[in-house]
């Protein structure tokens, strides 16, 4: 959804500056983030579980790999493979 077309929000910067996201809590309590970058471009909408679970993952260390030198995506099986 673009993020324009959201009602008035109050948006907050997560991780500072050079983060470049920021978060909004929704009338009906679910969550938009967006690229503070551009304001008015797409935005995604999340539960607040949805939220919480990635807050939660982040808090534990689940994506810490994501910002090591070297890391790689795993590879998923797809397509007939996947259901092996």
């Amino acid at each position: 959804m673009p993020a324009g077309e959201l009602p008035d929000l109050q948006w907050r910067l997560a991780g500072g500056t050079e983060a470049g996201v920021e978060m909004a809590r929704l009338p009906d309590g679910q969550i938009a983030v967006r690229n503070a970058a551009d304001p008015g471009g797409p935005a995604l909408i999340y539960t607040r579980a949805e939220i919480e679970a990635l807050i939660g993952g982040a808090q534990d260390g689940d994506f810490d790999a994501l910002l090591s030198p070297g890391w790689t995506t795993p590879r998923t099986p797809r397509g007939r493979d996947a259901q092996a």
